[in-house]
């Protein structure tokens, strides 16, 4: 498969008469993207606002982040299963509204979400206040249930996305990259004298309220599959999550895979980029043996020299990240893993809550439970007093001034194990 992404960059972003892109500005109807984003009987209310790098504004929670998207040529569209048909997607050609992000909040779905803040130390920490973020506050009717709840915003967002996406639809992109995996066979012939490596992604779908989705799929009722890289940079991958807001993926993540990137940008080079499997992450010992004998098999069949292996979330999950690298190390294939640590917050706690010998080539995206005070914001978009509750938080968490005392958990992006965060590793 071929994908071209054409990225429109995005320098600032407004309110304005016309949802559109005019010299590096997104100019968004307010009232047009909240009725498109509301468009559901169980919203009760929608509210549209901006959030810019560098202001006093803390959004919390967060429950997703999504890029603003439009496909140009080739089949389906920028969310397939949920905004478009079920079309394989993968090829042709993305438009992108780079540096732009569609960012939900509202009433708390799960404990496990997020904060971002726009400015302050907090900053520091996240992906998410370098983007110009248009902020949709969704809160639903009253009476849904959990994991209704997490559909309604989670659809409100791909709405919304999807929507602002659209005004790329007819511009010159301001640069164009080409990705590109062919059929394995042919892929494996082309580069016969360099390594094939292999990316196992593994989604997270550990329990509820943990769902991630592949073409509209709960990846719960999948079993490990063969996916081509392009799709998963297509939208073919999104989050559904209320997890960790440090290691979760949120939809824009899935979008921009570093992983995946970064292994594109060393193919045909020091590398043959083989393709992707994707794994789940389960809660039965049954399921998780399932679910690594055949991610072990798949690489196997794909022919693999060497691997990498990312995990999303943390505890249950470790359990997984060590039994796919077990299995696949024992067939003669070397795998890196990719993972945070919840080391206790003087960092001398065990790391992960399982190990194994094999794992000797790990990279750490940091520590979750280094605690950290973020300072009160002039504005705050959401409802602040979630702020004792998510994961990271404890009871006196938020501070009568409104300053947050909490462990790095609780930041969006923070220990992200794709490598999408602020934080780096050295080798000592």
């Amino acid at each position: 498969m071929r994908l071209e992404v054409g990225s429109i960059l995005v320098k600032d972003v407004q309110f304005g008469a016309k949802t559109e892109v005019k010299n590096g500005v997104l100019i968004v109807n307010k009232d047009e993207l909240a009725q498109v984003a509301g468009d559901d009987e169980s919203i009760a209310s929608v509210e549209v606002y901006l959030a810019k790098p560098g202001e006093e504004i803390r959004i919390i929670p967060v429950k997703d982040v999504i890029e603003p998207r439009v496909k140009v040529s080739g089949k389906g569209g920028v969310f397939p299963g949920f905004t478009s048909k079920v079309d394989t997607v993968g090829e042709g050609c993305t438009h992108v509204l780079k540096g732009a992000a569609v960012v939900t909040t509202g009433k708390i779905v799960g404990f496990q979400e997020g904060v971002i803040d726009m400015s302050g130390p907090g900053a520091e920490y996240t992906p998410f206040s370098k983007t110009m973020n248009v902020v949709v506050k969704i809160d639903p009717v009253e009476g849904l249930h959990q994991h209704e709840h997490e559909a309604v915003v989670r659809m409100a967002g791909f709405r919304a996305a999807e929507y602002l996406g659209k005004a790329a639809q007819n511009l010159k992109p301001d640069f164009i990259e080409v990705f590109e995996t062919k059929p394995l066979l042919e892929q494996v012939h082309e580069y016969p004298d360099l390594p094939k490596v292999a990316y196992v992604y593994m989604l997270q779908t550990q329990g509820l309220l943990h769902n991630t989705y592949v073409y509209g799929v709960d990846a719960k009722e999948i079993i490990p599959t063969l996916i081509y890289p392009t799709e998963i940079m297509d939208g073919a991958v999104v989050s559904g999550n209320c997890v960790s807001a440090c290691d979760k993926n949120p939809t824009y993540i899935h979008q921009n895979n570093p992983v995946i990137y970064d292994l594109y940008q060393g193919h045909g080079k020091d590398i043959n980029f083989i393709g992707c499997v994707i794994t789940n992450e389960n809660v039965t010992l049954s399921d998780k043996e399932r679910s690594s004998d055949m991610t072990a098999k798949l690489v196997e069949f794909m022919g693999a020299d060497g691997v990498i292996i990312s995990e999303e979330g943390f505890g249950n999950p470790d359990a997984d990240l060590v039994m796919n690298c077990s299995k696949i190390e024992k067939k003669g294939i070397k795998t890196v893993l990719i993972t945070d640590e919840y080391a206790g917050q003087d960092g001398a706690s065990q790391s992960l809550a399982d190990a194994t010998e094999y794992g000797d080539a790990v990279v750490s995206v940091g520590n979750a439970n280094e605690v950290i005070t973020l300072p009160p914001m002039k504005t705050v978009i959401g409802y602040e007093e979630v702020a004792d509750t998510i994961a990271g938080g404890f009871a006196g968490s938020l501070g009568e001034d409104g300053s947050i005392t909490a462990e790095i958990q609780v930041i969006t992006g923070s220990t992200n194990e794709l490598g999408f965060g602020c934080l780096t590793a050295t080798t000592i």
